[in-house]
């Protein structure tokens, strides 16, 4: 039987196999596409006070909405973007959360290199931890403390730390598989 992170089987049947299969293919896989990435970063942003599934269900509805995530043409919406999101069932509508990935798209086009700037806060490797059960997985830790601080400070809006740490845990910046889970290894040998 393969050996899977807990988490990855708490989905519930109203989301089928979608969180098994975000476990098994992209969780945890070092990313350096400055596209996923900026996916991720407003993703993560969205699922503040959500569950993960919620986001999970929606992520096809958010690539539609937001312009399959091209920071150009988002940081370009303007109010009436803002109403049609809204309106949009196939996404989280908050308001707030629209907002700020729309102005975190006019941040992230002012970064010269969003790759090498993300992965910096990992000194551009993936942290590999060894965790025996996810009760052991921190919520935070003191490199998503840093990337919160330095993002805020850049003008980005819901990147708290816990969000920041989720993040890096979603594009391989850290990999927090635990150690009896199959993609734990596989994800060490793609970083």
């Amino acid at each position: 039987m393969t050996q899977r992170c807990d988490w990855a089987l708490g989905g519930g049947a109203n989301i089928g196999t979608a969180y098994i299969d975000y476990h098994d293919e992209v969780w945890g896989v070092p990313q350096h596409d400055p596209t996923v990435l900026f996916e991720f970063l407003i993703l993560e942003g969205a699922q503040a006070g959500l569950s993960w599934s919620t986001i999970l269900r929606k992520v096809g509805g958010y690539r539609v909405a937001f312009a399959d995530f091209d920071a150009r043409v988002v940081a370009a919406f303007d109010e009436a973007d803002v109403e049609r999101c809204m309106a949009d069932t196939g996404i989280v509508r908050n308001r707030a959360k629209i907002n700020a990935a729309i102005g975190n798209a006019r941040a992230w086009l002012e970064l010269d290199d969003p790759v090498e700037y993300l992965w910096s806060f990992t000194d551009g490797v993936t942290i590999q931890n060894n965790w025996d059960s996810m009760d052991e997985v921190p919520a935070e830790t003191e490199a998503s403390r840093a990337m919160s601080k330095d993002l805020k400070r850049l003008g980005f809006r819901f990147v708290g730390p816990t969000i920041c740490y989720a993040f890096m845990q979603a594009t391989g910046m850290v990999n927090d598989h635990v150690s009896t889970c199959f993609r734990h290894r596989e994800c060490r040998a793609l970083a």
